[in-house]
């Protein structure tokens, strides 16, 4: 009889008893614990979430809830090891070091520290105390060390916000190497995983365990050092400060400070004000982008203070001849990556629109003595992507620009937060006027919904609070150049627009992460990027690991001599670490009147590596539809033994085939679900809805009904004609108007006889629509 109970029965009748009877208390017991939120999927604009990981049991120990062993059951039916293989899983990903399985008649473990496994009588399990001292053990814990990584973390019960798995995981090793006496420590952590609440943690648990007393957090732009203070460090906001006009106040715990508030420009080192002790604890934000470089300014800074723990926050790595964080930092004790944040539902996937102007591709070259609007005679040459709006303005092109991002927020929500990169300031500004011209209609109602927000702008800065609040909804779209590549937490952006040249991968990964914040509550669940300018080639490279969902593709070819030389218009009031090298301002070529066009998309799709592949969305998706249903009949014989044909359609969009999509890359509208495919993924001639419905009504077979019933049916299939099978096959559609005539949804199914008699009626419509393409014998179609 206990063979065949079920694995919850194993469960609450052997497994949790013989926990707790080792000791283990309730409140250390974590059951069915969700490690991953399970990946967002996007289908078309729909979008389901994948399979969450989840752990049966989470035996956790001490104040810290440390976490020790991960335990996983299975029916007694099976071996009692049967669950290993999950439960080292979860163990890895969780950084837990004991993994158990078992069927309730005993348990299988597995040491990590030890690489060894044993087997366990069910009344075997260790104790906490037990578990514990293997742990500090294998980690060479000793007395002092183990108080400190056992300071609890701060949970804010006001919001039931904790660390999530990666986090703990991230704070734990850091804390560990502190506690260890590591003085230069490097986390890397994707854009949009929480780095900031990240250091909290580290920073409030060190202090509370005493192990620091003064900390020191460096970033480059004001909005990084005010988000910080007012949102992951607001529980600090007693004895916390940020450095102004250069002054050190020593009577706080915590100092915010930019470098440039640190480091004068004439070599004034405001730093020095206070002695190199004084500070315990430094941490380094957005290290990759200079702090660590031997000859830069700022690094006078880490020197000075060089007795104090000093932590690198990154998300990209940086590892040239130089700069390199990690040869400062040493390798990461931590790294989280894109990819990861996207497979575990944490971050927004994306989609990838990729235009082609022909201008920029086609190039574009003066005729002789051909004077700009500035009076310049224009330089004889073909000017092509690289040059617009760096060397050469052509006003049309910016127009065209703006008319597809406008189509896009046409299609897609005018009020979709937006935002467009741009080469420099003035592109910007020129690309803010391009798009209010296009959006006359909303900027009459309110003129904050197209904004430039650049280092120059104070008008634009002060409305970038507004930007990111998600309730705000003004402004919506704002152009930049430099200022918002980094630290902007908009939570809400759904488009990112690339109309810059960009060749560093760090910039571009920085970019991205505008976008990766989820926010299902607000319509967030993933974001598009619109590349002009073919930086999104950077996906290909093998240092970015975040694969897109969907790419679509207006040329798959790149200029060779695609490179981004630097602009000559920078933005001034956010210094960044290494100061600009001086260029020759020379002012730009300034055109107007000629033709520019975008030219058709392709599609781009992933391979089973992650591998982007060049090729029409038709045939992508033909391919997965053969690879489903390989034959014509064996797709006919699922779709006539399928009542619901949804669940069809569910299952091709898990295999990544949207029949949404695929209506609109072929121009078939008047087709549906059924028709499509045939003629898609099996070269069949399909019928139209209303060809089909024709068929129907040229045989009587609705005579056995009332009148009131076949005008019904009639409705029917007139919706049917109108948004296709899985209309119909829904019950919802009678509250429709066209229904309202006959009555509530009760009163039609009684019509025809009651409930169960309607939805005969509809299966026999359904098998009427579709007669003339089903087997007359299955038996038949077998063999065919």
């Amino acid at each position: 009889m206990t063979v065949n109970l079920t694995e919850e029965d194993v469960k609450f009748r052997y497994i949790t008893p013989a926990i707790e009877n080792a000791g283990w208390h309730k409140e250390d017991i974590f059951y069915e614990y969700y490690i991953t939120k399970g990946a967002v999927q996007v289908h078309g604009n729909s979008v389901t979430r994948g399979a969450a990981k989840k752990a049966d049991y989470i035996l956790t120990y001490g104040a810290v809830k440390q976490p020790l062993a991960v335990v996983e059951a299975k029916q007694m039916k099976f071996p009692v090891g049967y669950g290993m293989n999950q439960a080292m899983e979860y163990a890895q990903m969780l950084d837990i070091k004991f993994a158990y399985s078992s069927n309730g008649k005993g348990f299988i473990e597995y040491d990590f520290f030890t690489g060894k496994t044993k087997e366990l009588k069910i009344d075997e399990f260790p104790t906490p105390q037990e578990l514990w001292q293997r742990y500090c053990v294998g980690k060479e814990l000793d007395e002092e060390t183990e108080k400190i990584v056992q300071e609890p973390y701060y949970i804010d019960t006001f919001n039931n916000k904790k660390p999530r798995y990666y986090q703990r995981i991230a704070i734990d090793r850091t804390i560990e190497a502190i506690a260890k006496n590591q003085k230069r420590i490097l986390l890397v952590m994707a854009t949009g995983t929480g780095k900031t609440y990240t250091a909290f943690q580290i920073v409030y648990r060190l202090i509370r365990a005493k192990k620091v007393n003064r900390v020191l957090y460096l970033a480059d732009r004001n909005i990084l050092i005010d988000q910080t203070i007012g949102q992951d460090f607001k529980p600090f906001e007693k004895v916390i400060t940020k450095v102004k006009n250069r002054h050190l106040d020593s009577s706080y715990e915590i100092y915010m400070s930019l470098y440039q508030q640190l480091v004068g420009d004439n070599g004034e080192e405001i730093f020095r004000q206070f002695k190199p002790e004084f500070f315990d604890l430094i941490i380094v934000d957005e290290c990759h982008r200079g702090s660590a470089k031997d000859d830069s300014q700022w690094r006078a800074v880490l020197n000075y203070f060089k007795d104090a723990v000093q932590i690198g926050l990154t998300a990209t790595p940086k590892e040239t001849k130089e700069v390199s964080n990690q040869s400062y930092f040493g390798e990461p004790v931590y790294t989280y990556s894109l990819k990861q944040g996207i497979a575990d539902g944490f971050l927004a996937p994306y989609k990838v629109i990729r235009i082609n102007i022909d201008r920029d591709s086609e190039g574009w070259r003066p005729y002789k003595g051909q004077i700009d609007l500035n009076g310049q005679e224009i330089e004889d040459r073909v000017y092509t992507g690289t040059d617009f709006d760096k060397t050469l303005i052509i006003d049309e092109r910016t127009k065209e620009v703006a008319k597809r991002i406008t189509r896009w927020l046409k299609e897609n929500g005018r009020y979709s937060k937006t935002i467009v990169f741009c080469v420099d300031i003035g592109h910007a500004e020129r690309m803010r006027q391009a798009l209010i011209n296009e959006n006359s209609d909303i900027m009459k109602v309110n003129p904050n919904y197209i904004m430039r927000i650049t280092g120059d702008n104070k008008e634009g800065k002060a409305k970038l609070d507004y930007f990111i609040d998600p309730v705000e909804k003004y402004p919506t779209i704002v152009t930049t150049s430099k200022l918002m590549t980094t630290g902007v937490d908009a939570k809400t952006c759904k488009l990112i627009v690339l109309e810059n040249n960009i060749n560093s991968i760090i910039e571009f990964k920085q970019i991205i992460g505008r976008g990766t914040r989820l926010n299902p509550d607000y319509g967030k669940n993933f974001f598009t990027i619109m590349d002009f300018r073919g930086v999104t080639r950077l996906f290909s490279d093998p240092d970015f690991d975040g694969e897109p969902i969907t790419v679509i593709d207006g040329d798959n070819s790149l200029p060779k001599d695609r490179q981004d030389t630097g602009s000559t218009e920078t933005e001034p009031d956010e210094p960044v670490f290494t100061p600009p090298e001086v260029h020759e301002v020379k002012e730009k070529y300034h055109v107007n009147g000629v033709d520019v066009n975008i030219v058709s998309e392709r599609v781009q799709y992933l391979d089973a590596d992650g591998k982007l592949i060049t090729e029409s969305l038709v045939d992508y998706s033909k391919k997965n539809i053969r690879r489903e249903y390989a034959s014509l009949n064996d797709f006919i014989n699922v779709w006539s033994q399928t009542a619901k044909k949804q669940v069809i359609i569910e299952e091709l969009k898990k295999c990544n085939v949207s029949l949404e999509e695929l209506k609109k890359a072929t121009g078939r509208d008047d087709l549906d679900e059924f028709d499509l495919i045939l003629h898609i993924a099996y070269d069949q001639k399909p019928l139209t809805r209303k060809e089909r419905i024709a068929n129907v009504k040229k045989k009587n077979y609705f005579g056995k009904y009332s009148e009131t019933c076949r005008q019904v049916l009639d409705a029917l299939m007139e919706e049917y004609m109108d948004e296709g099978i899985t209309e119909i096959q829904n019950p919802q559609v009678l509250r429709n108007k066209k229904f309202a005539k006959w009555g509530s949804m009760v009163k039609i199914a009684k019509l025809f006889g009651g409930k169960k008699q309607y939805f005969e009626a509809v299966d026999e419509l359904t098998d009427l629509i579709y007669a003339q393409d089903m087997p007359q014998n299955k038996q038949e179609t077998d063999y065919i």
